[in-house]
């Protein structure tokens, strides 16, 4: 993939924690030179010195997805600095499902997720498509969940923008043809990022043999089993791949739980 990215430019929002950062920490081995979008601050800062260390390289903008003058902001600064965008991955999202009962829940919570996980990919999208027009072989990668087509209770927020994630990655592979850009999902299961958070919230992940063996595969997902196949689908080695979602979930979903 060296030879292949040596010459891109990515960018990837929410990419100084978690999944996100993986997928830098990817693209920027490959070679390619990556802008990393994040609206903590702190934790871009700190992902830029820890890719310092491995002597790795990104650029860090500040950024809320979910605020369309920043989104505007964000690509300006591409702009200004690189003459087209090669891939754009939209990763950022509220991460966190349980909002607790719906009778409960103030509708503000359920706005914010949905403004950040789905208005937040569709503005990235929608002000990134210039720089991607000048690439060659533009890609989009969108992060959905595996929580779109399966929920545990008081998931609305979350299951829904991703649902609406999965949707919009289809609608857009079948509308930006004119020029082509491909668009295409990742869906992630269950992927430990404890050690792929900023300092203040870094934990030790501690997996029970049940955790484990909920997957097929024997064991957690890592940012770097998404990472791998982010490369892929944004390389053109799936040039033939478009309004995809592919589900990376160590076959969780596929398992059949007995009682």
């Amino acid at each position: 993939m060296k030879e292949y990215y040596s010459s891109k430019v990515v960018l990837v929002t929410g990419g100084a924690q978690g999944i996100g950062l993986g997928m830098v920490q990817a693209f920027a081995r490959a070679g390619a030179t990556v802008i990393m979008a994040d609206a903590d601050k702190e934790a871009g800062d700190e992902a830029i010195q820890w890719l310092k260390e491995q002597e790795l390289e990104a650029a860090f903008i500040t950024c809320d997805v979910a605020e369309e003058e920043q989104v505007k902001a964000l690509m300006l600064q591409v702009s200004e600095h690189h003459k087209q965008l090669d891939a754009l991955i939209n990763n950022a999202g509220i991460s966190n499902p349980d909002v607790g009962s719906l009778e409960d829940m103030p509708v503000a919570d359920f706005d914010r997720v949905l403004a950040v996980n789905l208005r937040g990919p569709l503005l990235c999208t929608k002000y990134a498509l210039p720089l991607l027009y000048k690439a060659a072989y533009p890609a989009i990668l969108n992060i959905s969940s595996t929580r779109a087509f399966m929920s545990e209770p008081n998931t609305f927020p979350y299951s829904a923008s991703k649902g609406g994630l999965e949707a919009l990655t289809h609608s857009l592979a079948v509308s930006l043809t004119e020029p082509r850009v491909r668009v295409n999902a990742i869906a992630p299961g269950w992927i430990e990022v404890g050690p792929w958070e900023k300092e203040s919230k870094r934990y030790e992940p501690l997996h029970t043999r049940q955790d484990k063996e909920q997957h097929p595969v024997g064991r957690v997902g890592t940012p770097e089993d998404i990472a791998e196949a982010a490369l892929f689908l944004c390389s053109d080695k799936a040039g033939f791949i478009t309004g995809q979602s592919l589900t990376i979930d160590g076959g969780m979903t596929i398992k059949m739980i007995c009682h």
